[in-house]
């Protein structure tokens, strides 16, 4: 009996906002002291009533708007209940019944052919803290307790461990070029949820689902996905076909799923409207404003760097998967007017100077703004090439300062005179008689080496298109 797996992914991916989603309390928690970024209300203290953060609003909304989805003018929050050490309150708010958003969907490239994934829907809640257990005893610490969370379901739409990872990583690229979520998975700030369960190909009927919990990176996903496949085919082939829709973990270290419990429902969660918090009402005025600021998304901007710039693939998808680095690509190229060459500096010299040293973007001392300048300078016949690539350049990268600073400081301006250009090609061709009888004998290759002094004697700082112009009238005379 031929088999396929039938998988849905939920992504949990935190806000970027600078406070908790219902609370004035710090949400940058990452590397800080334990229960420090903590307040009655994520405490869940009586008496004390949540408020919605509105830059968390926004940013899912901006979120499930670049997912395609319906964002719906009427929503409210629910109470989600369950018990863990890491909930404070002894319940979740969370959204049922009335979503932020629904309906959405991606498309993935998978081998050159595109398949659509469908979202079932983008809803806010807020997230847990962080259980750390060791032998003896569990500490817990609160200070992700209250952090805004957008929960991303898929419809049950993917069939291989290699398309869930291709939507993820779709997912991940989005918020982060959307400022929704940084979705740092090294820092918790992504986590997937993979449902996976067979049924013999040609049929419609779902089966029961094993649910692997909190998968923290692309490389878990794939092969937790993997092996909880191969498992259930065993299963299908020794007739134990699944009864019910469990809950699995997932050992990192062996690559291995195990069972948990049997799958919670929404029946055991016990829904009801959160009743201190009223519901979110949103125009579609305001909508189409929060929609009027997203940015390019990855899709679109891969394909215009294909159309517009006369880019490599690999050369745009380089690009693309580095929001930042995209945007500072865009930036120099708008500025300069010279896509080549700001692709030429961008990707080969900044890029590889950063590996080189070890450095983020973040780091780069060069502004686009400097950038833009330098190729300006290049362009305007100013500043010879080699010299922007080299010398020039590296005192950029090193000190930060602009490009026409460093040329006047070391007096690399190009020579562009005609009468400066063409006396010193005259002399090259008096000190290299042989490369001049075998330029004239027809190889072609001897002009190569005396533009090479020609250069060599100005230190680079030759024009190369007008030295090249009157290197070859000087030939010819």
């Amino acid at each position: 009996m031929e088999l396929e797996a039938i998988i849905g992914l939920e992504i949990h991916a935190q806000i970027s906002s600078k406070t908790k989603i219902f609370s004035g309390s710090s949400a940058d928690y990452f590397g800080k002291e334990p229960n420090l970024n903590i307040d009655p209300i994520c405490m869940g203290m009586p008496g004390q009533l949540p408020v919605l953060n509105e830059e968390a609003l926004k940013k899912g909304i901006k979120a499930a708007l670049a997912l395609n989805c319906r964002v719906n003018t009427y929503s409210h929050f629910d109470r989600k209940n369950y018990f863990y050490p890491d909930l404070p309150k002894g319940y979740q708010i969370s959204q049922f019944e009335f979503p932020l958003s629904e309906h959405g969907f991606l498309e993935i490239d998978m081998n050159g052919a595109k398949k659509r994934i469908g979202i079932t829907r983008l809803h806010l809640e807020e997230d847990a803290g962080k259980l750390t257990h060791f032998q003896g005893g569990t500490l817990i610490d609160y200070n992700r307790a209250g952090v805004g969370l957008m929960e991303i379901v898929s419809e049950p739409d993917l069939r291989t461990a290699e398309e869930s990872v291709a939507y993820a990583r779709l997912i991940q690229k989005i918020l982060r070029y959307t400022d929704a979520s940084d979705a740092d998975m090294e820092k918790g700030m992504m986590r997937f949820d993979a449902s996976v369960s067979l049924r013999p190909v040609g049929e419609s009927k779902l089966y029961p689902r094993a649910e692997i919990k909190n998968l923290n990176s692309f490389r878990s996903l794939e092969t937790a996905i993997k092996f909880e496949i191969e498992r259930q085919k065993k299963l299908w082939a020794d007739d134990k076909i699944p009864a019910q829709n469990i809950t699995v973990g997932y050992d990192d270290t062996n690559g291995t799923t195990y069972f948990m419990r049997l799958k919670e429902g929404s029946d055991d969660y016990r829904y009801f409207p959160e009743p201190d918090l009223p519901p979110i009402i949103l125009d579609e005025k305001y909508l189409e404003e929060v929609k009027s600021q997203l940015p390019e998304l990855p899709d679109a901007k891969y394909i215009r760097y294909l159309s517009e710039f006369g880019m490599s693939e690999a050369e745009a998808l380089f690009l693309v998967e580095d929001r930042d680095l995209a945007f500072y690509f865009d930036k120099v190229a708008n500025l300069s007017k010279d896509a080549k060459k700001t692709a030429s500096f961008v990707l080969s010299i900044l890029v590889g100077r950063l590996k080189k040293e070890d450095l983020s973007l973040a780091d780069c001392k060069i502004t686009p703004e400097h950038l833009a300048d330098l190729i300006n300078l290049v362009n305007s016949g100013s500043l010879s090439m080699n010299l922007a690539k080299g010398e020039v350049f590296e005192e950029m990268f090193v000190l930060g300062i602009e490009a026409k600073a460093i040329v006047a400081a070391k007096g690399l301006q190009a020579i562009s005179s005609p009468e400066e250009l063409e006396k010193i090609c005259k002399q090259i061709l008096v000190d290299n008689q042989k490369s001049v009888q075998d330029y004239l004998s027809g190889k072609e290759n001897a002009f190569k080496a005396l533009m090479g002094q020609v250069m060599k004697a100005t230190k680079g700082q030759a024009n190369p298109e007008l030295a090249t112009e009157i290197l070859q009238k000087v030939l010819k005379s």
